[in-house]
């Protein structure tokens, strides 16, 4: 977007400097005018090249920049009245892009040069000093706040961006990352998880009796027990491990582990991590979790492999509940049709503690 933007502004800048050339008394005679031509053909080089390439680095924008300051000097001392023929709003293209494209310090850099250049393009035409600064401080300044101004408006937005960006990935009571989020680190997760030749594993965590304890003592505080848990686990869990809130009282661990046992161990901590968490009025609670683990397939897509994965560790989480909650446990499941090559790990709670079952395993 950023080389299409800049090689469109180029063009424009190219195609009006060329009527130039079109009109009588406008460019000196002799050398001016072989000048003049050479640098609207090398504007026009210069987009064509961006719109061919539609790649643009920040680098290549700044050197841009300041080839465009050069470049209005150029034609400001190629035409016969810079006054009126090459006024300086024409760096507007330059300032307008240094602002929305560039680092502070490059937009720095460019404002700096501006006054430096509408000087020397300006200094023909006026017999006395006082009257050049002035047009200068005029021109130059305009610019510079224009540019200024859209700089400041560009951080704003980026800033409302990123924020809104934030707050679509957590949720907004516990902080947690929300399912986006889980779908996106998923994408990481499955990558990492074949070149290091691990297994993905899944844990759904439901707050055990919750609803009786938002009955008997209200919503505000159910949602403080969520808080304390949600700081407990985050506590908890491993730097690489993505915890998020599924909704309700539910909420998941994706992680990777070498084996069931590692999985078994770490879902062990999150639940003794959940049962230690107490509110400012004493309210605790317990969890069950259910574990399920698989081998990435090559290929496979994997939020659709998440949301498999995160069914089977569901279904082990409400085995948990039956058993008596408190406690961690998976159940043996049928690899997934639509992903006939991944490996599905799982077992019962007592397998989980010793000798775990690979269902599934290649």
């Amino acid at each position: 977007m950023a080389a299409l933007t800049v090689a469109v502004l180029v063009a424009a800048g190219a195609a009006m400097g060329s009527i130039n050339l079109l009109v009588d008394d406008v460019i000196r005679p002799g050398a001016s005018r072989w000048i003049y031509g050479a640098t609207m053909l090398l504007l026009g080089v210069v987009a064509a090249t961006l719109a061919v390439r539609r790649r643009i680095g920040r680098w290549t924008i700044f050197a841009l920049v300041l080839l465009g300051d050069l470049i209005y000097l150029v034609i400001a001392l190629s035409v016969t009245d810079p006054l009126r023929y090459a006024t300086p709003l024409m760096m507007l293209f330059a300032a307008f892009v240094a602002a929305w494209f560039l680092d502070g310090w490059m937009l720095v850099a460019h404002l700096v040069v501006t006054p430096v250049i509408v000087a020397v393009a300006l200094a023909g035409s006026y017999d006395d000093v006082a009257g050049l600064l002035v047009q200068v401080c005029v021109d130059a300044g305009v610019l510079d706040l224009a540019a200024a101004g859209v700089f400041v408006l560009r951080r704003r937005i980026e800033r409302l961006l990123a924020s809104t960006q934030e707050l679509s990935r957590r949720d907004p009571l516990t902080g947690l990352g929300n399912r986006r989020h889980l779908e996106e680190q998923a994408r990481r997760v499955w990558r990492q998880s074949r070149r290091d030749g691990v297994r993905v594993a899944a844990m759904v965590l439901d707050l055990d009796h919750f609803k009786q304890l938002n009955d008997a003592h209200g919503h505000a505080a159910g949602d403080a027990v969520l808080r304390s848990v949600a700081a407990a686990l985050t506590a908890s869990v491993r730097p690489t491990d993505v915890l998020a809130r599924l909704g309700g009282e539910e909420l998941a661990v994706l992680g990777m582990v070498g084996d069931p046992t590692e999985a078994h161990r770490l879902a062990e901590r999150l639940r003794r991590a959940v049962a230690g968490a107490r509110t400012a009025s004493g309210h605790v609670v317990t969890a069950s979790i259910g574990i399920a683990l698989v081998r990435p397939a090559e290929g496979e897509d994997p939020v659709d492999g998440l949301w498999r994965l995160l069914d089977l560790a569901d279904a082990a989480m409400y085995q948990a509940k039956q058993g008596g909650r408190d406690r961690v446990a998976t159940v043996p499941a049928p690899r997934p049709p639509s992903a006939p090559a991944a490996s599905v790990v799982a077992g019962t709670a007592d397998e989980m503690g010793g000798e775990t079952a690979d269902a599934g395993a290649a």
